[in-house]
């Protein structure tokens, strides 16, 4: 057995901001994916993963019973193939903000759900809503709270631009231009993050009216201001407009970036050959850069690993 791949996916602008309403543009990221399968001769995370997703079909079950309106899975299969064996086999890092379970969610869904919504109907607004409120219930089961926006790009396997929570669409983004000197990259911080204990820290923040004030005026604001750049193809202001969220994340998130990275994000605007910006929930895992010189950016964090997300 071997099921069909799933991605990973990078969300570009919107961490924490989605929470509160900002818009937020999700992509899905090839590079890596993973699959549902049954192996003869299963590793240590092939019986890791299974006995995880033992836990998570219990959940399903439960969840099967208490909304039978919103979601329904054929349980004796998905039941019957857990117990023979299934894991998840996934090349995505776990904990980097990529959407590690996003995949193994949709590939859940995409196996096992009666009556569901298949990418090839015509995706209305109201069915989007309809698979991220069953995928956020269907990923709380590893995140506590989940937008449902990951197993959402994932299962899709195309870009998704949040304007609100009740308002979202598939979109087009800009050709990539592999020639071009410009580019978004993936810093690895070289440590897991955990999204729950984040998720905590800034809700814990949204209790302080300063905090509220420069979350709407500031960190909104720009993030909604980079996402219009990015979709209608204008870099330059997308890059000086990137410059002042990484000002705006690195003065008033500093909990979600790790300390070691502090005088790095520091240095990138200080010098202009990158500017950066949280990956996800932040804690660890990825950060996200832009550049508009890659080389420049490269021989400026030559001890770091940098990946490629987009060139232009």
């Amino acid at each position: 057995m071997k099921g069909p791949l799933f991605y990973s996916k990078i969300l570009l602008f919107g961490e924490y901001g989605i929470i509160r309403d900002s818009k937020g543009l999700a992509i899905p990221y090839n590079f890596y994916n993973g699959a549902l399968k049954k192996s003869e001769e299963p590793s240590d995370e092939a019986i890791a993963s299974n006995k995880s997703l033992r836990s998570f079909a219990s959940y399903l079950e439960v969840l099967h019973t208490q909304q039978p309106d919103l979601v329904t899975f054929d349980l004796e299969n998905l039941k019957n193939d857990v117990e023979t064996g299934m894991y998840f086999d996934s090349s995505i890092p776990q904990g980097y903000g990529v959407g590690s379970s996003g995949a193994l969610v949709a590939a859940i869904y995409d196996k096992y759900a009666t009556n569901k919504i298949t990418v090839l109907e015509n995706l209305t607004r109201e069915k989007l809503l309809q698979l991220k409120n069953i995928f956020s219930q269907m990923e709380s089961f590893f995140h506590g709270k989940s937008s449902g926006l990951d197993p959402l790009n994932s299962y899709l396997s195309i870009p998704i631009l949040i304007n609100s929570k009740d308002n979202i669409q598939t979109t087009g983004i800009p050709t990539q231009s592999l020639d071009g000197k410009g580019a978004v990259f993936l810093l690895d911080s070289g440590i897991i993050g955990e999204t729950a204990p984040m998720i905590s820290i800034f809700m814990e923040s949204l209790k302080d009216k300063g905090f509220r004030a420069m979350l709407k005026n500031q960190f909104v604001k720009y993030t909604d201001i980079c996402i219009d750049n990015f979709l209608h193809g204008d870099m330059k202001s997308l890059i000086g407009n990137t410059k002042k969220l990484s000002k705006v994340v690195l003065n008033n998130f500093k909990p979600m970036i790790p300390e070691q990275f502090h005088a790095i994000w520091q240095q990138g605007i200080d010098t202009n050959d990158y500017y950066l910006k949280l990956c996800g929930s932040g804690g660890g895992g990825y950060i996200l850069g832009f550049t508009e010189d890659l080389e420049r950016a490269k021989a400026s964090l030559k001890d770091y690993k940098l990946e490629v997300v987009y060139q232009f």
